[in-house]
Formats: C-alpha cells, structure tokens, sequence
C-alpha cells in the first residue's frame, strides 16, 4: 500500500535524500551512459565566501542542466571547486591575526601560509556544504582547490611555457595599488564609489615672471609629480601658451605647456596638470608625448624622496593639507570648491586606491585575444543571449596585456629566481638593483639601524641572507635583473653556483590560475581519461560581470595550452535583485540570504523561484511573495498526489495508450498536454530558457492537470463499482504523474524524489528517463476546449456577480456548431459538476434566457437564470461601490499617464505597467456596467 505523510515537511527530507544520492553515487559520470559526455565545471566560488544569491542562482541553473542531461542518458559530469581568492583569503586571516596583536611580516611567509590552510581546513568548506543545501549535484569525488597539487603544477606549467615563448614579461607600468594591502589590483578589484570631494584651483607662474596659468585638481598633492600642463589645441585661451614653460611650484622644475585633444575644456578652467605616475589619463598622454614619470607616492601611500624633503615619508592625505597650505603661502591656491566624483577603492579593505608606477608581471595578450576572438565570431563557442557578442568583441579588441603579478603571500608563487651575486647583461651585479624595504627597522651588529637597501648594501652591513628575506615587507628587482624561470625550484644560480638566490616574492593574480580551470580541474598537464573524454566542456554559467576578466581569460588559456575552446556555450545570466528591481546592498537592508530562504521554504520552492526568474538579458527581480507561491505549488503536487494514490487498488499498471485502449476525451486531453509541456521544457531547456521551462510544467500541472484533469476525471472516479473507464482514468493519472515527476525533477529534485520513491517504488528518480517524445492527440485537445469554455463560462458569472458558491445553478448553452454540441452532451456530468449547476440545457436551438447573465465563449453561447441566487439591490450597491472605487484609480492613472514629466522621464517599464493597469481598469469598469444593467433589468427598473 502506498503511503504518503500528511503534510510535506522538506526540512525533513531534503538531508536524507541528499545524503542517499550522494553515498551511492549517483553524482558520478556513468561509464555505461548510453549518450555523449556532458560536462560542467562549477565557478568556482571563493573559499571565503558563503552562499549569496548570484552563486544560488548560478549552481540552480547548472544542477537543472546537469540532472537533465543525466536523465537523458548523457554521461554527465559536474566537477566542483573553489578559488584560493588570494588577497581576499589573506585578508580574513590577516584580521584574525590581528585580534591576536599578531603582524604577518613577524610571523614570517611560511608560518603565515601555514596558518591560511589551517583557516582553509576549518572553515573553507562552508560554501561546499551550502551548495549541498541547495541540491548541486556536483560529483564530489572530483572536487578541485586552485592552489592544490595538481593545479599548482597545472599554473606552474603554463607560467613556464609562456615565459619560454616571451610571452610573459616584467614592465614597469601605472597600476591600481592598494597601500593597505600592498598590491597590484586588477580593474574588477577597484571598487568605485561616489564622495563629496574638493576641486582646488592652483597657480603655476609661467618662467619669466609674465603672470600664471591656472589649473584644477581633486589631488593637489600629485602637483609635485607633475611633468607637463596640458590644453586642448581648439581651446584659443591658451593658444599662445603652448610650448611655454612653467614653473612648477614647490619643486623648482620647469614643465612644458601642451596641446593635448583629451583635454576637456569644459573641465575646471580647461588646463589640466599632467602626472604620468599617478594617473591612468596622464600616463596615456605622457607616452603620446613622450614625457618621464616622476613616483612621488610610495607603495604605503606616503611621499617618496622625488616628492622633495619637506614632503617625504608624510602620508598622501598629510602632504595634501601640507602642499595646499605652502601653496596658499605663496598666493599659489586660487580658490576650491565641492566636486562630487567617483573614487576607486580596493574591494577588500576598502582604502583609496593609489595609481603607482611599478614593475609588474604581464601575459602578452595580443595574438591570444585575436584567436579568443575568431572562436565566438566563427561559432566555436556561442555566448548566450546573442546580445553580449558584441560587448565581448569590443573589449576584446581594446584588451591590454595583463598584468599578474600581486604583492601578497596566499597564492602561486612565481616560479622565478633572481642571482643577485651575477652580473646582469649590463654588467653590473644585479645585488645593486634589488631594493629591500623591511616591515620594521632592524639593527645591524655595528648597532646601526637601518630600514632597507640594495640586497649589495645590506649583505656589506653584515645581514645574512635568510635574514634580508626576512624582513623584507617590499622588494623592489630592476627590469635589468635576470630571471631565472624553472618547472623546479632553484637551490642554487645555474650560471654562479651561489645558492643565495632570490625567489621573486609576487604570487599570481587569481584570475590566473581560474583560467586554466577547465582543463587543470580535468587533469592536465597529464593526459588523462577524463581530460580526453570531458574537454571541451559543454557549457559554462556565468554572470556577466566577470565575462572579460574570467571567461575570455579561460578561452585564452583553452586555446593556447587545449587546441580548442574549452566550452561550447556560456550561458550569461544577470543579476539578482530585489523585487523592486534594486541591487541588493547590506546599506539598503534588501540584502536575501538564500539559506534563509531555503530554511523557511525548502530547497526546491527555492530553485523553482530562481528558474521561474531567470529571464535571458533580463535581470532577476526576486519576490519572496513568488516564491511563498511555489511552496503553495508543492502543496498542490502534494495533496494531488495524495488523491491520486487514494485510487491504488484500480490501478493496473498498463500503458495508457497500448493498443485498443478506449481513452475518455478528458485523459486522451491530458496526455496530449503533457506531451506539449514535455516538448516546451526539453525545447526551452536546450535554448537556456529556464524561465519558460519552468512556466511550462508549472502550468501543466497546477492548472491541467490538477485543476481541470483530477476534477474532470472525479466523477468517474467516484464510481463505486470497478470498470474498465475507471481502470484507464486511474492509468492515466498514475502515467501523467509519473512523467510530470520526471520533467520536474531537475527543478525540484527532493520532492519529486519523495513522491516518486513512495509511489512507484523504483530506483532513484535522477537516473530514470527523462521524457521526450510523448503521443500527443491534438483532435483531443480541440474538442476539451468546448468543455473548458463551458465550464470557464458559466464560472465566470458566478464570481462576477458574487454569487455564493453553496448555491445550485442552471445554464444553458447555445452551441454554434454540431460538433461543440456532441462534444458537450459526451461531457455534460463533469460541467455539471464542476460548475454547481442542477442542470445544463445545450443545443443550437437554446434561446437567450430574459434576466440570464451572459458569457460568450469560442463556439457557444451561454445564459444564466440569476433571479433568485443573489439580493439584487445589495449587489448593485456593491458593484457601485467598486465602480467609485475603480474610477478613482482611472481617474488618477489617468492624470499620470497625461503628464509630461512623467513620461518623460520614467523607467520604460514602469510606464509599460502603468498603461498596462490602465488598459485593465477600463476593462473592468465595462463589465461592471454591464453586469449593472443586467440587475438592473431583473430588479425591474429598466423595461425592454
């Protein structure tokens, strides 16, 4: 006997069912699999990270393919991971450190990195067990770390092999610094936000004595770093000045004056000073004019030795207050005042980021990105939606080369090694041209102190060279160092024998190893099955925001090292935002957390929400209201199922449609619904339309199946005695939830799993046929609507005119066509039933009933008698009442729908809505006075 608890309750099941598919192996590639590999990798979250909803809606969109394609015989495999996320990572120990009164550089590199895989074993699984929660059934026996064994050789192979082809080298270039965390940042770790700054009018006198030009800054303190003064070459104020010199005050420098067509003139008073060190613009500029570059900022953000003696070592924000009052001395500060910009701040600690001139490592991306390109212009590789191809080609071809270096310790040390006892191609010995800047000043054994210097120096003073390394907090090598690049690491200089050698002390950007992720996680550099059977992958789930920095980096890497794409299709979804459209921020308060979600709904409510949302080229408005209403959802499949199984004993077990099987119209109807929602989910799941997957099989079986199928079938159903109709009604019921289980189970994988162990009894759900080609009976489905229209027909007028459900009615219905009357009197009962009517009257020969309310449906005419069912003049004053009512709301939609302003100037769709309610409320405002009229007549007060 087939039992099914009460209620469903998936707090209670969701762990169980989880645990079971995962302890049998389930999640694992099938050998056997009669179809061709299917293969995702998961991206990789940061180990730092916990569940948030752009990573919920990304792995519910990968587990609703991976279990598809698994059901339909692929041999599947979804390989999971997380990202080291270096500076991030160091972060949150470096914090915790600190609340121990702990400093890094006193612990020293390999204490530190030491003490982050001990974080990274406590806490780094938190995300792994979120997705858990969330049913990702990712085959965990493959699970993959960026910084583990395999990979860290996968990253030091690929560094080797492109230092080798020249196609990474060290330059020194302006890039976002962080002087907290003492690193290069990449354009997506630059976070931006707008502030309420100060824009200062400084004078610089022209050499000669002849008065001054006057220039517009936010950062008066990069004027003593400044090179040139730029105008714009159509701007005739300063036409005469060009190729004057200046006199640069506080430095006693001379600049140039230049003509420079990036000038806005429309800017402060159209002059605009020139700092190619501290600027991205400038630097730009002073490469078209091939002006030098003076660093007047530190990596700690305080001023260098080139800033001039008053200045050096004061913080940037000291110096600024410094030079702004040495200027006004001087009568050199014209004036300030209010400038609101936007300012870069590093995504990690949230300090002001400092342009610095540094040398860093770059990847030579030009001959990459050109082959990046051809494979999503020629079809190897389809982004999706369509629309983001030209975003990708546009970057692509603006791409700079890429710099990879990063000044923090939790990462892929770069595998080089510098001599400093050798001689450079120059010369001279490369221990004069590394520079060590240590974390605190250390005492020589002559009792000197000293802060830093060349590797030469300190080795003179007596340091040894274990202790130089250190102490070092910065480590400044020259471009005309060599390096010493190896698969190995180096014990001692190839070309001197000297095993004091340096290890360059920068790890790896991030992004670097996560773009050899789809080929490192499947084995390479080794040729192994998986990497052969699994690449490419098929497809990638991405959100838009890293499609530069991560997912054209990885077809770099896939093409360069792979000879091919390394996926097929990247799906790109947007962002989720609140259900006002809002981006969610912890300063809003609009910020979900989906464990809370799932704790309070369930897991596949949870999933099904995301789905039913996820729009392609629409960003994800999410509603809790919504997703309360697909907990409703799951009730529905529930007690259905409950009613259905209540009919066990008659049920056969035989095939729906085996041969000479008399079907009544409502189940061959039925079935060939569920063949049109079967064909919509697979087609709309193969297109990357989950939201209309999910609508398909939300409406077959909320409004087809349950609410008109189940109750057409109860009259048959409630027959006492056995019969063969009863026998097939019961088939098909049990047939059409079997299948309906089955096409939902790659949204809802728990309930359906419940559902489908209790009642039929067989293995797991995730490993049965996913269906496909269902026999379909569209003269069926022609027929059914004549009863769907009478029955939606005669409800309608019942709920217009508020007429109690208790109360028995009787219709009649004047059929338009001989067929649309046969196909009534067949289904009369079930109509009957369903509408509460005593009696139904069909035929073409049926009049218009005098005082009958009226519904005109495709094929048919239909007259109620309500005379007699309701208090006619309680129900015009109610109708009036909702007529006032609702033309207060057309009245004042009107007023705005008329005003200018309005239209002008708000978002699309929110006029879209507005006309939309309008359309409505007119609609409605007719059918209420026609509904008036009608009571109206019967109460006598109108003659006819």
């Amino acid at each position: 006997m087939i039992e099914l608890k009460q209620n469903y309750h998936p707090e209670e099941i969701e762990d169980t069912w989880y645990g079971y598919w995962e302890d049998r192996g389930y999640f694992k590639p099938d050998p056997d699999a009669p179809r061709s590999p299917f293969s995702i990798v998961i991206p990789p979250p940061n180990v730092t990270g916990s569940l948030h909803m752009g990573h919920a809606l990304n792995a519910t969109i990968q587990d609703i393919l991976i279990r598809w394609k698994r059901m339909q015989g692929h041999r599947v495999v979804w390989i999971p991971g997380t990202d080291h996320a270096g500076i991030a990572t160091q972060n949150v120990v470096e914090r915790e450190l600190g609340k121990e009164g702990v400093d890094r550089h006193k612990l020293g590199r390999d204490a530190f990195i030491e003490r982050v895989w001990k974080w990274k074993a406590e806490y780094g699984g938190r995300i792994i067990h979120q997705l858990k929660k969330l049913g990702a059934s990712c085959d965990w026996s493959r699970e993959r770390f960026t910084l583990d064994e395999g990979l860290s050789r996968a990253v030091r192979e690929v560094f080797v092999r492109l230092f080798e082809e020249g196609l990474v080298y060290r330059d020194n270039r302006l890039i976002n610094w962080c002087p907290r965390c003492h690193t290069a940042l990449s354009d997506l770790e630059v976070e931006y936000e707008d502030m309420e700054g100060r824009l200062y009018y400084l004078r610089y006198p022209l050499t000669g004595g002849n008065g001054f030009l006057t220039v517009a800054t936010t950062r008066p303190e990069t004027m003593l770093g400044d090179i040139a003064v730029a105008v714009n070459p159509e701007d005739e104020r300063y036409a005469h000045l060009v190729g004057k010199t200046l006199d640069l005050p506080l430095t006693g420098r001379k600049i140039p004056v230049i003509a420079d067509s990036a000038v806005d003139p429309a800017f402060g008073t159209g002059a605009v000073k020139v700092t190619p060190a501290h600027d991205f613009n400038d630097e730009a500029m002073g490469k078209r004019h091939r002006l030098p570059s003076v660093n007047v900022i530190t990596e700690d953000g305080r001023m260098s030795a080139e800033a001039g003696v008053r200045y050096k070592d004061m913080d940037r924000y000291a110096a600024r207050k410094k030079v702004l009052a040495d200027l006004k001395e001087l009568d050199l500060l014209e004036g300030e005042k209010k400038h609101p910009h936007s300012v870069g701040h590093c995504y990690r600690c949230k300090t002001i980021i400092e342009p610095l001139l540094t040398i860093q490592w770059y990847v030579k991306v030009e001959t990459l990105a050109a082959e990046a390109i051809r494979s999503v212009e020629e079809g190897a590789i389809e982004l999706i939606p369509e629309a983001w191809d030209n975003n990708y080609f546009a970057w692509m071809r603006e791409i700079k080369d890429w710099c990879i270096s990063r000044q923090i310790w939790w990462g892929h040390q770069i595998p080089v090694w510098y001599c400093p006892g050798c001689r450079n191609e120059n010369g001279a010995v490369q221990g004069d041209l590394i520079e060590h800047i240590f974390f605190e000043p250390v005492t020589l054994g002559d009792g000197r102190t000293v802060t830093g210097g060349t590797y030469s120096e300190l080795k003179k003073a007596g340091m040894g060279h274990d202790a130089i390394v250190r102490n070092s907090k910065i480590v400044r090598v020259a471009k005309g160092v060599i390096p010493l690049c190896t698969r190995e690491d180096i014990v001692e200089c190839p070309a001197c024998g000297s095993r004091e050698v340096l290890r360059d002390p920068d790890v790896l950007d991030t992004w670097f190893s996560s773009a050899l992720w789809p080929f490192s996680t499947l084995g390479w550099p080794e040729q192994t099955v998986d990497l052969k059977t699994f690449y490419p992958t098929s497809v990638l789930v991405t959100g838009f925001d890293i499609l530069f920095f991560w997912v054209a980096r990885m077809i770099m890497m896939g093409l360069k090292f792979m000879g091919d794409v390394p996926f097929r299709d990247v799906y790109i979804h947007a962002l989720v935002r609140d259900a006002k459209g809002q981006k969610m921020s912890k300063s809003k308060g609009n910020v979900i957390d989906p464990l809370v979600m799932i704790d309070k709904y369930g897991a596949d409510a949870f999933r099904f929400a995301l789905a039913a949302f996820a729009a392609q080229g629409r960003d994800v408005r999410f509603s809790e209201e919504r997703l309360e209403g697909y907990r409703f959802f799951i009730n529905k499949l529930w007690n259905a199922t409950k009613f259905i199984i209540r009919y066990e004993g008659a049920w056969k077990r035989k095939p729906v449609t085996e041969g000479g099987r008399e079907l009544d119209l409502a189940s061959r109807w039925i079935l060939s619904r569920l063949a049109a929602a079967v064909e919509e989910v697979n087609r709309n799941l193969a297109g990357y339309r989950f939201n209309d997957a999910a609508n398909s099989i939300y409406h077959f079986l909320w409004h087809e199946f349950c609410d008109w199928y189940i109750e057409l079938t109860k009259p048959v159903l409630y027959q006492e005695e056995e019969s063969g109709e009863k026998s097939a009604v019961v088939d098909c019921l049990f047939f059409v939830l079997e299948k309906s289980l089955q096409v939902l189970h790659p949204f809802m994988p728990f309930v359906t799993e419940e559902i489908w162990s209790s009642v039929f009894g067989k293995t797991t759900i995730m490993l049965s046929p996913y269906p496909e080609a269902l026999p379909a009976f569209p003269d069926a489905e022609k027929k059914m609507e004549y009863v769907l229209n009478a029955v939606t027909g005669i409800r309608s007028i019942r709920g217009e005119l508020n007429i109690s459900p208790s109360l028995e009615m009787t219709a009649a219905i004047r059929t338009l066509t001989g067929e649309a009357r046969e196909v009534l009197l067949e289904n009369i009962e079930p109509v009957k039933k369903m509408t509460r009517c005593g009696e139904v009257r069909v035929g073409a020969e049926v009049e218009r009933i005098r005082g009958a309310a009226v519904s005109v449906q495709n094929g048919m005419e239909i007259y109620v008698p309500i005379e007699g069912l309701l208090d006619v003049q309680a129900e015009i004053r109610r109708l009036a009442k909702e007529m006032a009512k609702l033309e207060e709301s057309l009245t004042f939609l009107g007023r705005k729908l008329r005003n200018e302003d309005f239209l002008k100037n708000a978002p699309k769709n929110v006029l879209e809505k507005d006309r939309a309610k309008f359309e409505e409320l007119k609609g409605k405002r007719e059918k209420i006075e026609e509904n008036i009229r009608l009571l109206e007549t019967i109460d006598g007060k109108e003659g006819g």
